[in-house]
């Protein structure tokens, strides 16, 4: 099908559309020195079987060795060890399983529930990450704390600079309700209709989205989730066939291909209008952040920079689409805390695929 120049200049915008950021930060930060491992298709495959054999009794997760570059999939028992082995992965024998962390996680949000915190699995070291904003006052701080105490190792608890906030920001981006916000990755379904995902809290605003402020509509929400999740999908009024690819911001772009769910430990990329790429690793899954506007689950926790204008930005590896940007606690040189929700929720949810 031939693409329209208003096809393409509607991706060379959306593609990279990165959006009101749920977090502030540093601007034009530089790469994380140390990235992360990159995950093969392999890795992601076998990472998937895995998480559908195993339980959450007899694992706690997964992760890629940072020497390595191994899948480590954690077990608790020597049944699963086996089965980690014969998919070609290898065991790491833990103490405590996904389900025993995940009550540790739900002890946290009945007896923690504080605005500027969130907490997820850390496979890697067996514990539940809890981060803490600069928001969160000596009180709630020490209430965290003595709740975490009383977890023992199975939790451990770092401040994080910043505040875990929603911040509307100025840029060239898409528009829509006086609100400035940017897509992940385009996607399809049946049919010949195309749109694009972004963050739930930006189409909460907003039905039409325009490419600039005051300009013509370029596409219409369809569906939208935030709190809980953050994502919302949106579809474009004009007929053709945009590039399922993501803006580099140096003229050049990275083409799209599939979706997987990130594993701990992994390289990725972060495209976003405000802080262009960025990188990083995947730090924990199964994240909770408490946004003063609401709580979000199973998101994942990455160490890419990131800033107000960021979110429903691409989070991505190669050319495997990971997640779409939520927010971030902010930016210190260039370690962060951003957060991302799984993209594969996303295209579950309303049927589509990227391409």
């Amino acid at each position: 099908m031939r693409r329209t120049l208003r096809a393409r200049i509607f991706l060379s915008v959306l593609i990279s559309l990165p959006a009101v950021g749920l977090g502030s930060g540093t601007a034009g930060a530089a790469s994380e020195p140390t990235p992360g491992v990159t995950a093969s298709a392999s890795q992601y495959a076998v990472n998937t079987n895995l998480e559908r054999e195993l339980d959450d009794d007899n694992s706690a997760g997964s992760y890629l060795d940072p020497a390595t570059g191994e899948l480590v999939v954690t077990v608790t028992d020597s049944a699963a060890a086996e089965a980690v082995t014969a998919a070609g992965a290898r065991p790491k024998l833990v103490e405590r399983s996904t389900a025993q962390l995940k009550t540790v996680m739900n002890t946290l949000d009945t007896q923690a529930n504080i605005t500027g915190t969130s907490w997820g699995i850390d496979p890697s070291r067996n514990q539940v990450a809890v981060e803490a904003d600069a928001s969160v006052s000596v009180a709630s701080m020490t209430q965290l704390r003595k709740v975490a105490a009383g977890l023992g190792e199975a939790v451990r608890v770092q401040r994080v600079p910043g505040v875990f906030k929603k911040e509307v920001d100025g840029g060239d981006a898409i528009y829509g309700g006086g609100y400035r916000c940017s897509a992940a990755f385009n996607v399809a379904g049946g049919g010949t209709a195309r749109y694009f995902l972004t963050a739930g809290h930006c189409t909460n605003q907003a039905y039409r989205w325009a490419a600039w402020p005051g300009g013509p509509s370029i596409g219409t929400r369809v569906g939208t989730s935030f709190p809980t999740n953050d994502y919302g999908i949106v579809r474009y009024s004009a007929s053709g066939q945009p590039y399922g690819r993501v803006d580099l911001y140096n003229g050049s772009y990275q083409d799209i291909a599939s979706s997987a769910d990130a594993i701990v430990g992994q390289y990725i990329r972060k495209s976003g209008s405000t802080t262009h790429v960025t990188t990083g690793r995947v730090t924990a899954v199964n994240v909770t952040v408490h946004y003063p506007e609401g709580t979000v689950y199973q998101m994942v926790r990455t160490t890419a920079c990131s800033a107000a204008g960021d979110s429903g930005g691409a989070h991505f590896a190669g050319n495997v689409a990971l997640g779409i940007h939520s927010g971030s606690a902010g930016c210190s040189g260039t370690n962060g805390s951003a957060i991302f929700q799984p993209v594969r929720e996303a295209l579950s949810a309303y049927g589509v695929h990227v391409y």
